[in-house]
C-alpha cells in the first residue's frame, strides 16, 4: 500500500484544458513513451470538441460541468470519468503541468484570444500557483482540408501556419507579461515545493507537425485534414509533450507505435526534438 502511494505521489501530473487536438496529442502515445523509460505519469484531458478559449471561459464563469474527463496512466491507458467542470478539475490535487490551447479554427485569429486567455490564466494560477503553465500550439490543416473554417485562411496551409506563428508569439508575450506580475506561493505543503516558473512554457506541437511535413512523410500527418492520424501523426505531437514534461531527448526513446516503421519513428522524433530545441 505504501509503495502504491509513493508511485502516485511521484507521478508527473498533467492537465490539458483542451479539445480534440489535446486528445490527439496526449491520450494515445504520451503514456507509452513515458512508460518505456519507467516514468510515472498521470494525464488528465478536459475534452470538449472544438472548444475555443472563449467557450472555456464561458464554461468557467458558469461553472458548467461540460468536459469529458479522460485520465491516462501507466496502469490504465484511458479511463473516461464523469463530466466535470474546470474549477472541479483545478481543485483535484496538484498538477505539475497545465496546458491551455486555442481551438484550431481560431488558432490564427488574434482577436479571438482576449479577454479569455487572461481570465483563464488568472483562474489556473489562483487554484494551482505552483504549476508550470503551458501553451499547446496547434497545427495548420492539411493542404486539401475540407474544414468549414479553412476559408478564413484562404484554404492555404502556409497562410494558416503563418497566422498561428504570429498568434503564438502574441500569446507568449501577453501571458509572460501577465505571469511576471503574479507572485503567489503554494499552500499545499504535502508536496515538495519548487520555485514557481513565471514564464509560460510553449509546447510546439504545431511546429513539430510542420517540420514533419517537410520530410519524406509529406503532408500525410492528418487523418481528415485537421485531426492527426492514429499512427505517426499523434506520435509526433506526443513526442513534443514527452520532452517538455520529462526533460529527456525523445530520440533516445525506443517506444514506437506498433504500426510505425523505424523510418517514421526517426523522422517524427527528429521533427519533435527540432521544434522543442527552437524554443528551449
Amino acid at each position: 500500500m505504501q509503495s502504491t502511494f509513493l508511485t502516485i505521489l511521484l507521478a508527473i501530473r498533467v492537465l490539458c484544458i483542451g479539445n480534440s487536438f489535446s486528445w490527439d496529442a496526449v491520450e494515445q502515445e504520451l503514456v507509452p513513451l513515458c512508460d518505456a523509460k519507467g516514468i510515472e505519469v498521470e494525464v488528465h484531458n478536459l475534452y470538449y470538441g472544438g472548444c475555443s478559449l472563449q467557450q472555456h471561459a464561458q464554461f468557467l464563469l458558469k461553472d458548467t460541468a461540460a468536459y469529458s474527463h479522460r485520465v491516462c496512466t501507466n496502469a490504465q491507458p484511458r479511463v473516461i470519468k464523469d463530466t466535470i467542470s474546470l474549477r472541479q478539475a483545478l481543485k483535484d490535487g496538484h498538477y505539475d503541468y497545465i496546458s491551455l490551447q486555442q481551438a484550431s479554427h481560431d488558432s490564427g485569429i488574434r482577436s479571438s484570444y482576449e479577454p479569455w486567455l487572461s481570465l483563464l490564466i488568472d483562474t489556473v494560477l489562483a487554484y494551482q500557483p505552483q504549476t508550470q503553465l503551458c501553451w499547446m500550439q496547434t497545427w495548420a490543416y492539411s493542404r486539401d482540408a475540407k474544414h468549414p473554417a479553412y476559408p478564413r485562411y484562404h484554404n492555404s496551409q502556409t497562410e494558416m501556419w503563418d497566422s498561428i506563428v504570429v498568434c503564438t508569439q502574441y500569446v507568449m508575450d501577453t501571458a509572460n507579461y501577465q505571469l511576471s506580475t503574479v507572485h503567489t506561493a503554494s499552500a499545499d505543503r504535502s508536496r515538495p515545493c519548487r520555485d514557481k516558473n513565471s514564464q509560460l512554457k510553449l509546447i510546439p506541437c504545431g511546429l513539430a507537425i510542420q517540420n514533419a511535413r517537410q520530410t519524406k512523410l509529406g503532408d500525410t500527418l492528418c487523418r481528415d485534414g485537421y485531426h492527426l492520424n492514429y499512427v505517426y501523426g499523434r506520435y509526433t505531437a506526443a513526442c513534443v509533450w514527452y520532452e517538455i514534461i520529462t526533460g529527456r531527448d525523445v530520440r533516445r526513446n525506443h517506444y514506437r507505435n506498433p504500426h510505425m516503421t523505424r523510418s517514421q519513428q526517426r523522422l517524427t522524433q527528429r521533427s519533435a526534438h527540432k521544434a522543442n530545441k527552437k524554443f528551449e
